[in-house]
């Protein structure tokens, strides 16, 4: 299969997968609910300090959001919505 015919086995309309990014960011955040916490308690009542202060919970968080929000478990959400839609139109037929 050539690059195009990836590209378009893959290709879903932009508000679909606007809607797609969304759940893989609130999802995102379920998962690293426990860095988020870190790093609000770290961060309550400071202003700049904030920066280098709770720079090393800032950095657990980032890594733990970045497990969930990359273009391959987007490219993953995708394909599954993909098999949704051709599931949805073969039952029709």
């Amino acid at each position: 299969m050539g690059y195009i015919d990836e590209a378009r086995e893959n290709h879903v309309k932009k508000k679909v997968e606007e809607a797609l990014r969304s759940k893989m960011k609130q999802k995102a955040l379920k998962e690293c609910d426990q860095y988020t916490a870190k790093y609000a308690q770290c961060s309550t009542g400071r202003t700049f300090s904030v920066v280098w202060k709770c720079r090393q919970q800032a950095k657990e968080l980032n890594q733990c959001l970045h497990q969930f929000t990359n273009d391959a478990v987007l490219e993953e959400m995708k394909k599954e919505y993909m098999l949704q839609q051709d599931g949805k139109g073969s039952v029709r037929l």
